[in-house]
């Protein structure tokens, strides 16, 4: 099973586990991850989960369609490596991926 660092805006660190076929989102709220609120439950119609991705793993992930560049514009401190962590689709080939969650969810 793929393993996903999740990392807090103040450097706290957890890694998890996650299923393939699952979204980054889902692995967070499965295991309790402080930072990603998913209020929308991972439906694009939000950005309260919001997260940065390391970016050595910038190629190694699909690129943001429009929708969701254009929900990260409303995201808190939008940056060139922020996605919206429901649509994060976790493969073996992900293992190891790290996601920063921003100081405060819009």
């Amino acid at each position: 099973m793929p393993k996903i660092t999740y990392i807090s805006h103040d450097g706290q660190k957890n890694i998890v586990e996650v299923p393939t076929g699952l979204s980054v989102m889902e692995g967070a709220l499965q295991n309790n991850i402080e930072g990603i609120d998913a209020d929308c439950g991972g439906s694009m119609a939000c950005a309260t989960c919001h997260v940065y991705v390391e970016e050595k793993w910038l190629d190694k992930i699909s690129k943001a369609e429009e929708a969701e560049v254009d929900m990260i514009d409303m995201a808190f401190e939008p940056k060139k490596n922020s996605r919206l962590s429901c649509q994060l689709i976790i493969s073996d080939e992900l293992d190891g991926l790290k996601v920063t969650t921003p100081e405060k969810q819009s």
